[in-house]
Formats: C-alpha cells, structure tokens, sequence
C-alpha cells in the first residue's frame, strides 16, 4: 500500500513538473518538499464519519439534531446581546425594535425546546462558533466612539448578519423535519422563520427610512456646526 502510495506520488510528481516547464522560476519559488506536501495531501484520502461535539453525522435525523442544538446555542447567546444592542442604539425605533425581538427570542427558544422533545433529544450539547463570532463583531461596534446615527447604522448591519444566519438556519431545519415527517416541529420552526423574516425586514425600514439617511447627514451637520 505504501509503495503504491510513492509510485502514485512520483508519477503525480513527474506530471507536476512537466505541467510547468513552461515556468522558469517556479521552483525557486515553492520547495519540492512543499511542492511533495501538497502532492501527498492530495492524494490521501478524506476522513469519513468524522465526530464532532460528540455526534457523528451519519444519518439526516442526526444531522436534524445537530442543526437544532446548534440553533439552541445560537437563540441563547442572542438572549444575552440584544439587550446591549437595545442599549447602545441611539434610535428609539431601533431600541423598540430589538425589545420586540427578545420577546420574539424567548418564544424561539421555547418552540426549540418543544422540537426536541418531539424527536426525544436534549437541547444542550453544542456551541454555536457563528453566532460567537457574529455577537463579538457586533460588540466591536457597540465600543465604538463616533457619530449616534452612525453607530446605530453598523448596529444594524451587525443585527442583519445574525438574521441572515437564523433565516438560512431555520429553513434548513424546517426542511429536514418536513421530510422525516415531523409535521408539527415542521410548523413550529416555519413559525420562526417567518418571525425572522419579519424582523430582518423591520431593521432594512428602519436602515432605509431613518438611520441611514441620518447618518448620511451627520457629516453635513457636523460642518454647518463647525462653520458657526
């Protein structure tokens, strides 16, 4: 097997060089020995069955489970960053607006917990590493120094980011309990998506009809203030 796996290698090697020839400085550029890395990283074989968080994705109901608890995670670490989005926004729209979705938020959560008992599974078990990453990027925005209006406009598109992330979410998981027959989880989770839908388009009004024509102006009023 060994052998087999060199003889695969040189003559993938041999093909390499002749492939580029035509290029007079390419192996000053990149080592053989790189050059044979990549070579023999290619040729090995992928991984099947690989574990992760402790469950392995072997069939669509595992994989169900694990978007669930992955969604789980995501809704609960939500709980805890909109009330310091609510709090930085300068926009009393805005404020109201993320108020209304950590109530929505909380219901989120519920329904999730009802899916799970649906298919006989805990909730707990997995970290959301995308939601983590979206909630600290959007806590660079809320230490920010700068104009209101601004501010509120990188709040929003931070927000987005994490909507974006639920809409895609939650449809594949209503999708996946459609066909394994999980009529009711089905409902329940289509439910949420459309309440994310809705709250995604609520930030996009209030992105186009007051922050960011108001963060447009800033740059003006803060000249005709300096003019004085």
């Amino acid at each position: 097997m060994q052998l087999m796996h060199m003889r695969k290698s040189a003559h993938a090697w041999k093909n390499f060089q002749n492939e580029t020839r035509a290029i007079p400085c390419f192996t000053t550029l990149f080592s053989r020995a790189g050059i044979q890395y990549a070579l023999d990283r290619h040729n090995s074989k992928p991984n099947v069955g690989i574990e992760r968080d402790g469950m392995k994705l072997d069939t669509l109901k595992t994989l169900y489970t694990n978007e669930l608890r992955d969604l789980y995670n995501a809704e609960g670490q939500l709980l805890k960053a909109l009330p310091k989005m609510a709090k930085a926004a300068s926009s009393e729209e805005l404020k109201d607006a993320f108020g209304k979705h950590l109530e929505q938020t909380k219901s989120h959560v519920e329904r999730l917990e009802e899916v799970f008992e649906d298919i006989g599974e805990k909730p707990k078990g997995k970290t959301c590493r995308a939601m983590k990453g979206l909630v600290e990027e959007g806590s660079e925005i809320l230490q920010e120094d700068g104009e209101e209006s601004v501010i509120d406009a990188g709040i929003i598109v931070a927000a987005q980011k994490v909507e974006h992330y639920e809409i895609a979410g939650y449809g594949s998981v209503r999708t996946f309990a459609q066909l394994l027959g999980k009529d009711r989880s089905a409902e329940l989770l289509q439910t949420t998506l459309e309440e994310e839908s809705e709250a995604n388009e609520l930030l996009n009004k209030l992105a186009e009809d007051i922050v960011n024509p108001e963060a447009l102006m800033e740059p003006e009023l803060v000249g005709a203030s300096s003019r004085r």
